[in-house]
């Protein structure tokens, strides 16, 4: 982002973000805190092309997006961007493994078969392949979680954008949650940016983005980021 400002029109207009320079790379673990209505979901939304900055730039890949059409944005986020949300916004008609191919049905890329095989993988490789036919009504809040990070993997995306994965979740759930994005980033190299209001985890990411009123306050390293997998 270059100096990134989001204003929302109207009669007293709202500024959400305002002149965010933020750069985020590869195989980043990156927390967005601040307290409520500091601009989080606004600043994850325009990195996430779900929102277009009044103005400045948000770059993907060295790519200006600011001025690409509804058909372009959509075509960047299917390809590179896989997105969480805290009520994970499961279809309710739609079984698991059907809620995990929405995403790969949607950039086309492959046929039906092999669609369903990789939502079934990846499924089974988050541990539910006992629940693949069952509809989210059936499933648990932690596990109807895990499907929405089966789904944003769908189209193996290099980065995942999380707004409070955790928020709606117990513990236990939290932690396995956690656990999986950890791995997303050590294992599988990819770069995750969670909006969280959970300091504790937080303080276990690499990097903490903190925003107050719509402005980057602090943005620290933490840890060392991971290193990429070998091979």
């Amino acid at each position: 982002m270059r100096g990134a400002t989001r204003i929302l029109p109207g009669t007293v207009p709202v500024t959400l973000v305002a002149d965010i320079d933020l750069v985020i790379g590869r195989k980043q673990f990156v927390a967005i805190t601040g307290p409520s209505g500091s601009g989080k979901s606004s600043l994850l939304y325009l990195l996430g092309l779900l929102d277009i900055p009044t103005t400045g730039e948000v770059l993907v890949e060295g790519r200006d997006t600011s001025h690409f059409d509804d058909d372009e944005r959509a075509a960047v986020r299917l390809a590179t961007l896989g997105f969480i949300f805290q009520f994970h916004f499961l279809l309710p008609e739609f079984t698991t493994t059907q809620n995990v191919m929405l995403p790969m049905r949607a950039l086309g890329r492959l046929p039906m078969r092999q669609m369903k095989e990789r939502a079934e993988d990846l499924l089974a490789a988050l541990g539910l392949q006992d629940h693949l036919a069952k509809r989210p009504d059936q499933l648990s809040g932690g596990q109807r979680q895990r499907v929405a990070v089966a789904r944003a993997l769908a189209n193996d995306p290099p980065v995942i954008l999380a707004d409070e994965p955790t928020g709606s979740l117990d513990s236990k759930s939290s932690e396995q949650v956690f656990g999986i994005l950890r791995d997303l980033v050590d294992r599988d190299g990819r770069t995750v940016v969670a909006v969280t209001h959970a300091m504790e985890l937080a303080d276990r990411m690499d990097r903490r983005v903190h925003l107050v009123d719509g402005r980057i306050v602090s943005d620290e390293q933490q840890r060392q980021p991971a290193r990429s997998p070998p091979g």
